[in-house]
């Protein structure tokens, strides 16, 4: 939900976890939800969520919630907008493939950028990239403008892509982007990825300033992409302990995830207390979703955001992963209306894409009861070691 600004917020948790404050008190409590239909058509195209994109707005569309929000549109954007963290060869390579055949396509060029096998060039590749960076740079605009508290494009949220590179489906990383522009008017900016992959692209971008403070929760494990943060990655030179890592493993439950959640996002903020957050929500951490990792539903995930979101601060929401295409718009839903403050009816109202929900068509997902590997003690070690960083943070 979007709560109003409270007074006091004090005590400490058990195991070392300290309750949060607010402030910013003379926003508005209204979300923006950035949404065109070139957006939706040109995020249709990504091969490995076809059509993800309009299955989320319909039945967002359809529950009603967008008469709750106000509806904008991506900023424009072009070249000059995308090397503000990319590198302009990048860009010009992804602006040369946009309408080229597939017969004229440079293989070599692509493999120099990333470009083959999990990012393979779709037609209009440099469209998509332009349209859902706008996105993200027009939620983070509004923030600025403080036309809102809460501001939404679960058509972003590409964590992987690196400046001179696409990678893990990613092919531009706007999450970066989204929050550079937030540093023109926040002076920190704590970014926390719950996606079920490790948020590095957006990690390496920023692991050498105190300015911007990553933290992922993510499966690790030997096999599993990108491969990377461990709790020993923590940042470098000046941004030492501002990259903030919370491997996980196989089988967490809901009660773990969220107990782990809050006692180390309490922590930072504690420490951190940053001006605006950047939240990536992916959804791959749901029951049922083809990577059959974690044993999360929408309402765990939906906890952990609600809590941010109780400190009041200028909030950016961006989606992620979530490759059960039903599922992923069942959460982003559920999501969206958690912000809201709105109940849901757990009967999928009819829709165009209505028959993507049966056989049950209900909101609901039950969790999985996928092995747990996750030991009580490693949870704490784990804590442990972020509660004892955080005290190099200043």
């Amino acid at each position: 939900m979007v709560p109003s600004p409270k007074k006091t917020d004090t005590g400490a948790n058990k195991g070392g976890c300290v309750a949060s404050t607010s402030s910013e008190t003379n926003r508005p409590n209204k979300v923006v939800y950035v949404y065109s239909p070139e957006l939706v058509k040109l995020c249709d195209q990504l091969l490995k969520v076809p059509r993800r994109a309009s299955i989320i707005h319909t039945l967002i569309e359809a529950y009603g919630l967008l008469q709750h929000m106000i509806i904008v549109p991506p900023l424009p954007t072009g070249k000059d907008e995308l090397t503000a963290f990319h590198s302009q060869d990048f860009i010009d390579c992804l602006e040369k493939l946009n309408h080229e055949e597939d017969n004229e396509k440079d293989e070599e060029l692509q493999q120099q950028f990333g470009l083959g096998y999990d990012c393979p060039v779709m037609p209009q590749v440099f469209d998509f990239s332009c349209a859902v960076a706008g996105a993200t740079l027009r939620a983070a605009q509004s923030l600025i403008d403080c036309e809102c508290r809460v501001a939404i494009n679960w058509f972003g949220g590409w964590h992987h892509a690196k400046r001179d590179e696409a990678a893990g489906f990613c092919y531009v990383n706007d999450v970066v982007l989204g929050i550079l522009k937030l540093r023109e008017k926040f002076d920190k900016v704590l970014y926390i990825d719950i996606d079920l992959h490790h948020g590095d692209g957006v990690e390496d971008a920023f692991c050498f300033t105190p300015k911007v403070m990553t933290v992922s929760f993510h499966k690790l494990c030997p096999g599993f992409y990108p491969g990377t943060g461990t709790l020993k990655d923590v940042g470098m030179g000046k941004g030492k302990f501002y990259s903030v890592n919370v491997p996980l493993k196989d089988g967490i439950s809901e009660e773990q995830y969220c107990n782990i959640f809050t006692c180390i996002i309490d922590e930072i903020y504690q420490s951190y207390n940053p001006d605006a957050l950047a939240l990536q929500c992916g959804v791959d951490t749901i029951a049922d979703d083809p990577m059959q990792s974690f044993n999360l539903t929408p309402a765990a995930v939906a906890k952990c955001v609600r809590h941010v979101l109780d400190w009041s601060l200028p909030t950016l929401l961006v989606g992620g992963g979530g490759y059960n295409l039903a599922n992923s718009a069942r959460c982003w839903a559920y999501l969206t209306a958690s912000v809201l403050d709105h109940k849901l009816p757990t009967e999928i109202p009819e829709h165009e894409y209505f028959l993507e929900y049966g056989p049950g068509y209900q909101l609901d997902i039950s969790p999985s009861h996928l092995p747990n590997q996750n030991r009580e003690e490693y949870l704490e070690q784990v804590s442990s070691t972020i509660r004892g960083n955080m005290q190099n943070v200043t």
